[in-house]
């Protein structure tokens, strides 16, 4: 069969390959020195595993033609792209959403964004371990980035809106039940206490931060003569707050500042700052594995909740210290007024 000029061939390639029929149209002409003839430059649409698909893919790039270099391009690069012009449109909270949306693709990355099925973006969801919130925001990404790559023509179609998520409304895939430190574990806890990595264990029981706010904690926002340290870029709104410093974990506090001239108080060996996988992959778990413990970081700040509880402490001091999301009434938040030092009584209690 003989197509029309310009309309594009389809040829088979030599040796054992998996797509052997190469899609292609002639781009242009040029001279060939070494042949001293004029020989043709193709552009390459696609691999086909039969002649019959190859035929189908020609057919449909002449039918709807779309930029050859776009459709190679990665779930990564759409990823940039989408939010270089994204991201300067929405609050600082909002980009961290969806980056901590994105970190959780990594299967994708490398893909050609055009070749991703809807299996494969399931897959994501099926695997990720994260609750319904969670997923809901990842499947707005999905959603996002497929509408940036739809008007840019790298895909003629949105895989994004089959991706099932409802089947995890009323569960955590990967759920695990948050339990306190109970008195004997504590203790053995405290006996490891000249380790520097227990210390941190020992600095979230006796704050209550979550453990984001602790590995972001700059030592600029760190008072250690006023025994207190400042939260700011929070997950919540009252989570922005002073927190105290216990007595107790006070001299960990001092040790860790005055460790390296990094800018964080927390920080790995060459004073990076510690990111959340790196410090619960590689330090945490071996911690509580080391002394047969089966706890999550949150059952640091479930403990430190509970033992103010037992302590008598007020809920509203309570909700003062561990920046509960929503838990302020408005009384408490218009006419209640704890300074530092109460805090600190109150922390000291535990």
């Amino acid at each position: 069969m003989r197509f029309p000029n310009g309309y594009g061939s389809v040829v088979k390639l030599s040796g054992k390959r998996r797509n052997p029929y190469v899609v292609r149209k002639t781009a242009g002409w040029r001279y060939d020195k070494e042949k001293d003839k004029q020989v043709q430059e193709y552009i390459i649409i696609g691999y086909a595993p039969t002649k019959a698909d190859g035929l189908q893919m020609l057919a449909e790039y002449n039918k709807n033609p779309f930029d050859v270099s776009s459709s190679k391009i990665t779930f990564q690069e759409i990823f940039e792209k989408w939010s270089a012009s994204k991201f300067p449109t929405i609050s600082d909270s909002n980009v961290k959403g969806y980056k901590a949306s994105y970190k959780l693709c990594g299967t994708l990355y490398n893909k050609v964004f055009k070749e991703i099925k809807l299996a494969d973006l399931q897959y994501v969801v099926d695997t990720c371990g994260k609750n319904f919130p969670t997923l809901r925001k990842l499947k707005v990404l999905f959603g996002q980035m497929y509408e940036y790559a739809l008007k840019n023509d790298v895909c003629n179609k949105n895989y994004a809106e089959f991706v099932d998520i409802l089947k995890y409304k009323d569960r955590n895939p990967n759920r695990r039940d948050r339990n306190k430190f109970d008195k004997y574990e504590l203790d053995r806890i405290w006996m490891q206490q000249e380790d520097k990595y227990y210390q941190i264990v020992l600095m979230l029981i006796y704050s209550g931060v979550r453990i984001s706010e602790m590995l972001d904690l700059l030592k600029s926002d760190v008072y250690l003569d006023e025994q207190y340290f400042d939260v700011i870029d929070s997950k919540t709104e009252n989570g922005t707050r002073k927190v105290p410093i216990a007595d107790k974990v006070l001299p960990f506090f001092k040790a860790w500042y005055d460790d390296t001239d990094s800018e964080y108080l927390l920080h790995t060996e060459n004073g990076e700052q510690f990111k959340y996988r790196n410090y619960y992959d590689s330090y945490f778990i071996p911690l509580m594995v080391n002394l047969g413990f089966d706890k999550t970081t949150h059952c640091c700040r479930h403990t430190c909740i509970s033992m103010l509880a037992e302590a008598k402490v007020s809920q509203t001091t309570i909700k003062k210290i561990v920046g509960h999301s929503g838990a302020m009434t408005l009384t408490e938040k218009v006419y209640t007024h704890l300074d530092v030092r109460e805090l600190i009584d109150a922390i000291n209690k535990i």
